[in-house]
């Protein structure tokens, strides 16, 4: 297959797959720079800013991902102080996730690479374009079959 010929691929689980990797590599990267922290640490201090006192089983369920990866996620998050952790008000055994100062600054460093990234991926597909991906995306992203 030739990138002459896009249109022609129809095998959409390996086109999204090589998409995600190509751009969570370039996201990554920049939003390293940026701010010291990758786009997986991104979404989980976005979740934990918009649900203070989430749980990391809540966190886990609105990221996607298993309960196992959030608890490194989190651990890693807590060691570079941009969440804190404290004792569940009424689960003894669970603990609710706020975000700290530096979490705080990092989601603010980050903003302006996150808002270029995604006029580029707008210059690329057109607003209409970029507009159908998200939809298409989020739909896919929720899909149960």
């Amino acid at each position: 297959m030739s990138e002459a010929e896009p249109a022609s691929d129809q095998r959409l689980f390996f086109l999204l797959q090589r998409a995600a990797h190509q751009l969570r590599t370039v996201a990554d990267r920049r939003c390293l720079a940026a701010a010291g922290v990758t786009t997986a640490q991104l979404g989980a201090l976005f979740a934990v800013r918009d649900q203070p006192g989430i749980t990391q089983r809540e966190l886990a369920h609105a990221l996607g991902l298993r309960e196992s990866g959030v608890t490194a996620l989190v651990a890693r998050l807590a060691k570079a102080d941009l969440v804190a952790r404290r004792p569940h008000p009424r689960e003894h055994r669970a603990v609710v996730l706020e975000l700290t100062d530096g979490g705080a600054a990092a989601l603010r460093a980050a903003q302006p690479e996150i808002e270029r990234f995604n006029g580029e991926l707008r210059g690329l597909l057109g607003d209409q374009g970029f507009a159908r991906t998200a939809a298409a995306l989020h739909a896919l992203g929720h899909w149960e079959s």
